[in-house]
């Protein structure tokens, strides 16, 4: 049989482990294969569904979005909080307007809408009175928004990874909020209910994987950061900051996870970006629960 693993990009576990070889290594005593469908973190629930991939993983918006779409996924395992990991950027001049979260009001926001971005934005403008369907202007993020930012043509941009550390060494930005200090801002794992059901020792497998992938990189960022700049562009210097603040560590699904995505769900669902309310514990999966747990060696 082969296992179909949907690598997202900006997924860090899923990438580095896609490049290191290391689940190939175990799955090879079960009879198992491997093969890598690079997917886009908004593609990776359709993929999921349609039976493209067996396995994937973003940040925490995408499974809601599927789950109120009405995707029958599962939750397979999270990171650990990722504090650094984005922020949300402002003009750094005193006359833009934009001091307080407040100030975003009629704005336009540039962000990676659909991703962990429109669950940070969202919260973060909910906690501050102000609506993210009603109060801002969300626009993708893409190519322009460092200099679109930088010359005042939109009001803030959510940046991440090595673009947020790029963009930090231009005198004319300055940070408006850390994504850490409203969300825990965690990579997501999840998969199929029926692999799930049918396969959750290889779902383990594949976690133990991803841990076995963030344990190399952890120990060798110098390495990562030159193979993912070589890869995706930007300055090695960047990647190596971006890399070094994440916590390289997962998790099994947790009560306390199944709060946050429970919160974001319904402040989601009430701006109007959700298609439906939705109950986050109807996805978690007691087996897979297990299976990871077991292959993390994790004490519950």
């Amino acid at each position: 049989m082969t296992v179909h693993i949907g690598v997202h990009p900006h997924n860090p576990s899923l990438y580095h482990l896609s490049r290191l070889g290391l689940l190939e290594t175990l799955l090879r005593p079960l009879g198992e294969q491997v093969e890598w469908h690079r997917v886009g973190g908004l593609d990776t629930a359709a993929a999921l569904a349609d039976g493209r991939i067996d396995f994937g993983g973003t940040g925490s918006t995408p499974p809601l979005s599927a789950q109120a779409d009405g995707h029958d996924l599962v939750y397979a395992a999270v990171s650990a909080p990722r504090p650094g990991h984005g922020a949300l950027l402002v003009h750094s001049g005193i006359h833009t307007g934009i001091q307080t979260v407040e100030d975003l009001k009629g704005q336009t926001v540039d962000l990676a809408i659909g991703s962990w971005q429109t669950h940070f934005v969202s919260k973060l403008l909910s906690s501050h009175g102000l609506d993210y369907g009603r109060d801002i202007t969300a626009r993708r993020a893409g190519p322009s928004s460092a200099d679109d930012l930088r010359e005042g043509r939109i009001g803030a941009w959510v940046a991440q990874g090595a673009e947020l550390f790029a963009a930090r060494r231009a005198e004319a930005v300055r940070t408006l909020v850390e994504a850490g200090d409203v969300i825990a801002d965690r990579s997501v794992f999840f998969t199929r209910r029926y692999f799930a059901d049918t396969r959750p020792e290889i779902v383990g497998t594949v976690v133990k994987a991803l841990q076995q992938a963030d344990d190399r990189v952890a120990a060798n960022l110098s390495e990562a950061a030159e193979f993912t700049a070589g890869d995706q562009g930007g300055t090695v210097a960047d990647w190596y900051a971006a890399l070094a603040v994440l916590p390289w560590r997962l998790e099994p699904v947790s009560d306390a996870f199944l709060a946050e995505q429970q919160e974001a769900a319904d402040i989601l669902a009430a701006a109007g970006f959700l298609a439906k309310p939705i109950e986050v514990a109807q996805i978690r999966h007691a087996g897979l629960d297990q299976a990871v747990t077991t292959e993390l060696g994790v004490n519950r």
